[in-house]
């Protein structure tokens, strides 16, 4: 059983909240509720004394009490449900004038938030740019939905589900659990690339794959779980799969592969290795429309599209003077095991990195949250390793692989 604290900040969402609560509960977790002053217009105090049979804390100040300092002290998760705009400023810049902030800032435990506001609020670049500094310091965001409104308007912006909050919440707890490589990276900075880039078009149409990031997220959090400084690179990576971050891990949002380029070459200089699970795009437009393609109606011809190479990431971060110590490259194939380990040796050859994990992939393994089958050649081709199950046991193999490399070097 863990304690978990619930923070509850002042948004109509916050009616919700009491959903949240109790699913944590159902799981046979403790619960304690820490609210705002504003939060009691929509949920009473008796109301969370009710569900939690404890006080509420609310109140900062009063009989040489810390009770934040307390509610800090045994959390093992803290949940913010809704968070509020004003509550994102706040924790993004370190205030902490009420009980919400003040725990969250107090505590060392894991933090998810879930937002909930109008969506100009929500799409605001404030907002956006507290959001995003939140996620690189390892707090965990449940993104808002899009629907109806409080307000009556209807756009992104509504609590996600409160259910689906707290299972993904409580997730972390399990997540945190694993110590299969404790500490085994103490002191090393690993960087992981995650996802799959998009080259635009136009404003509306991309070219892409179906590269969740699934797996490159479960490598950064195994990394993170074995006391690595880890930092993500992540490419239009969904929120549902980000959730799953372990807490610490930074992480840095792209879409493009000129922008993951750019951000794993800023971000790999003082690293010890890097492991590249992203699904790159070889090729975009030469030119990206500012306007939406129309088709002719008075034409059956389809436009041509111009692609050009996009940079090979991977061999130039390998082949250059900022090479960390260990590189790992991903190459996502298909075909018979001949083929698959022919294309492998092939870019283990080109690629100049240390290893490269051959990764099958198909309608029913390799993307998304499926089993995957991954093998792993050194840079002279050779089959060394293979690694079969879930994305979190690859994971596991895989960082287990890399600790090992790294701690033959200072030998």
């Amino acid at each position: 059983m863990a304690s978990v604290v619930v923070g509850v900040t002042g948004g109509v969402a916050a009616f919700k909240a009491p959903i949240v609560v109790r699913e944590c509960q159902r799981a046979g977790h403790d619960v304690r509720v820490a609210a705002t002053l504003s939060s009691l217009d929509f949920v009473g105090r008796s109301t969370w004394e009710g569900i939690t049979s404890r006080p509420v804390a609310v109140d900062i100040a009063g009989e040489g009490r810390a009770e934040h300092v307390e509610l800090a002290r045994v959390a093992d998760l803290i949940i913010v449900v809704p968070a509020t705009a004003n509550t994102l400023a706040k924790l993004a810049a370190g205030f902490a004038d009420d009980m919400v902030s003040l725990t969250v800032l107090a505590s060392a435990a894991p933090v998810v938030v879930a937002p909930a506001m109008h969506s100009n609020m929500w799409l605001a670049s404030a907002t956006q740019a507290n959001v995003a500094t939140l996620r690189r310091r390892g707090v965990h965001v449940i993104d808002p939905e899009t629907g109806a409104l409080g307000s009556g308007d209807s756009g992104i912006g509504r609590l996600a589900d409160p259910v689906s909050i707290a299972r993904q919440a409580l997730a972390l707890l399990t997540a945190g659990g694993h110590s299969a490589q404790a500490h085994t990276l103490a002191g090393r900075t690993i960087v992981v690339t995650a996802g799959g880039t998009r080259e635009p078009i136009d404003p509306v149409r991309y070219l892409g794959n179906r590269s969740s990031g699934r797996q490159g997220v479960a490598i950064a959090s195994a990394a993170a779980r074995a006391g690595a400084r880890v930092r993500l690179v992540a490419a239009n990576v969904d929120a549902s799969v980000q959730a799953l971050v372990a807490p610490g891990v930074e992480v840095h949002c792209v879409g493009s592969a000129m922008q993951m380029r750019d951000a794993t070459m800023e971000l790999v200089g003082d690293a010890d290795a890097l492991v590249m699970t992203a699904a790159v795009a070889d090729f975009r437009p030469e030119h990206t429309l500012g306007a939406k393609m129309k088709k002719d109606p008075g034409s059956t011809d389809a436009p041509s599209l111009s692609l050009i190479r996009n940079p090979d990431i991977l061999a130039e971060i390998s082949h250059g003077l900022h090479r960390p110590p260990l590189v790992i490259g991903f190459a996502a194939e298909t075909g018979t095991d001949e083929e698959i380990m022919a294309f492998g040796a092939d870019k283990a050859a080109r690629k100049g990195a240390d290893y490269i994990a051959v990764n099958r992939v198909g309608e029913t393994t390799g993307f998304g949250d499926v089993p995957n089958e991954i093998r792993l050649l050194d840079a002279t081709g050779t089959l060394v390793d293979r690694y079969v199950g879930s994305k979190d046991d690859v994971a596991a193999g895989l960082i287990a692989r890399a600790a090992a490399f790294l701690d033959n070097l200072k030998r």
